[in-house]
């Protein structure tokens, strides 16, 4: 029987496979190396961004115990004058709130709100025709303890705006809105469209704002880009 002849390669031919070969070995690795360093690179990533979070929580904490600590030495001077004045929310015909207008509850002996002058923070109490409160300056619209910060004045709808005029500040005012000086035909949280509004406001000189750190608006905008 005759004898299958041997296989051979020769030189070139083993350089070739050789030359492969390493290609080959080199291709995963350096497969497996951009794996290995995408993902250590995504770690280092999120680590970095959990560190932010967590220096941006702890900074936003303290920002918060000092806002409550400052409305609470402005609640301490104000709570036990305003209070009283919770009395005042009850239930009123809609369909009669067609102009903005007013009554003074307690005059003040500040300066005077004008068009031109907002220069002002305000504690109110905010309600509905059916008795509702939609929003107040309380701790707890149905038994307060205390008197969360003041608004800044200025940025308010335009039927607060127009009933305030007059005020000295110190004072305490009731104002009754017209729908379409409040939010119109817009549903704004609890306030249905067509609303008409009524508020107690209490004007108080202005309080200086505690506002955030520039650390915690450049790390906000790290982590969240807006």
């Amino acid at each position: 029987m005759a004898q299958s002849p041997e296989l051979k390669t020769s030189l070139r031919q083993r350089i070739g496979i050789i030359i492969v070969a390493v290609i080959l070995i080199g291709s995963t690795i350096a497969l497996y190396m951009g794996i290995v360093l995408g993902y250590n690179s995504g770690s280092a990533s999120t680590a970095q961004n959990a560190e932010k979070q967590e220096l941006f929580d702890k900074l936003f904490e303290e920002y918060q115990d000092k806002v409550s600590v400052q409305a609470a030495e402005f609640s301490a001077i104000h709570f036990d004058t305003f209070l009283p004045h919770k009395a005042r929310v009850k239930a009123f015909n809609a369909a009669a709130i067609t102009s903005v207008t007013h009554t003074d509850l307690k005059v003040g002996t500040g300066a005077e709100v004008t068009e031109e002058f907002y220069d002002y923070s305000a504690y109110y109490i905010g309600w509905l025709s059916d008795e509702t409160i939609f929003d107040s300056s309380f701790n707890d619209p149905a038994n307060p303890t205390a008197l969360l910060s003041p608004l800044a004045g200025g940025q308010m709808i335009e039927g607060w705006n127009i009933g305030i005029i007059g005020m000295k500040l110190g004072g305490i005012r009731e104002i009754s809105i017209p729908a379409e000086l409040a939010y119109g035909d817009q549903e704004r949280g609890s306030i249905p469209p067509n609303s008409p509004l009524k508020f107690v406001i209490m004007l108080i000189p202005a309080i200086e704002e505690i506002d955030w750190s520039e650390e915690m608006y450049e790390l906000y905008y790290e982590l969240y880009g807006q």
